[in-house]
């Protein structure tokens, strides 16, 4: 149902530098592999296979991620390095890559609009590859849960978390209606509210899917909190004259937009996944 996933990856990545001075922060490796690969790895575990990125000025090594690098492979070929690249030759194999500039940084709502022309006439995912999540053991990915959900209730889609009430001020934060243990159909939604405006705990992570009349929504909202367009806003609209869900998704989620959560997303993977020859 869901075939196509957007990438917003034009952001300046500031908590980095230097290290993202002249790297794009989505090519900075958990452990041995970027973090905008994982990302593109669980959108194609749910059944995407068109991938749409949204980037900007010194983001042209996650174009060149997803290309073949003939020089490269010529010199490792034969050798015992040559499946190590594996996984994203299979990825640049199996599926599409486009790419589109965001001029000017206004805010996620607006990044999601610039890609609309990738995007087509069709509800698509939303990947924010900051957000590191892994699933618990033998469960699938969070992407592909949402992808379930929507085949059931087609209508846009947000993942959330329980955060420490403190932290409110980090994420949009959702209030809402229990349809059933963990999916909330949403009342109302705040973009980084102060503790105590904030309607609930429950914030909203990097993973969406969206349906195709969130554009024009997008198009006719105003800029909101600190000058941006927020998907936030736009999502409420849409939940007050339809119905957006809220899903408590099963797994973990690793905060990579930060020096802490990336080192323990670095950590948690040396010691689960990579030591294991996964």
């Amino acid at each position: 149902m869901i075939r196509k996933c957007l990438f917003p990856v034009a952001g300046y990545g500031t908590r980095f530098l230097p290290a993202t001075k002249a790297m794009p922060k989505e090519i900075l490796p958990v452990v041995n592999k970027p973090l905008v690969q994982y990302g593109v790895e669980e959108a194609a575990e749910a059944g995407i296979s068109e991938f749409g990125f949204v980037t900007g000025r010194g983001k042209r090594a996650i174009e060149d991620h997803f290309d073949i690098s003939y020089e490269l492979e010529h010199q490792i070929a034969g050798s015992g390095k040559e499946n190590l690249l594996t996984s994203i030759r299979d990825l640049i194999d199996h599926n599409t890559f486009s790419f589109t500039r965001q001029n000017e940084m206004k805010g996620l709502g607006h990044a999601i609009w610039t890609g609309r022309n990738l995007m087509g006439d069709n509800a698509f995912a939303v990947i924010l590859a900051d957000d590191f999540c892994v699933p618990e053991p033998g469960d699938i990915g969070v992407l592909a849960q949402m992808a379930e959900l929507y085949k059931q209730f087609r209508c846009s889609i947000v993942a959330i978390e329980e955060v420490p009430e403190d932290e409110t001020h980090k994420y949009g934060v959702i209030a809402g209606e229990t349809l059933k243990d963990g999916l909330y159909r949403i009342t109302d939604m705040v973009e980084k509210p102060a503790p105590e405006n904030a309607p609930s705990n429950l914030a909203i992570i990097g993973r969406y899917i969206l349906t195709p009349d969130i554009f024009e929504i997008i198009e006719n909202t105003e800029p909101g909190k600190n000058g941006e367009v927020q998907i936030t806003d736009a999502l409420l609209q849409q939940a007050q004259s339809g119905m957006v869900l809220a899903y408590k998704f099963r797994g973990r989620r690793f905060d990579c937009g930060s020096i802490d959560g990336f080192v323990q997303a670095t950590n948690y993977v040396y010691e689960n996944i990579y030591k294991n020859g996964e």
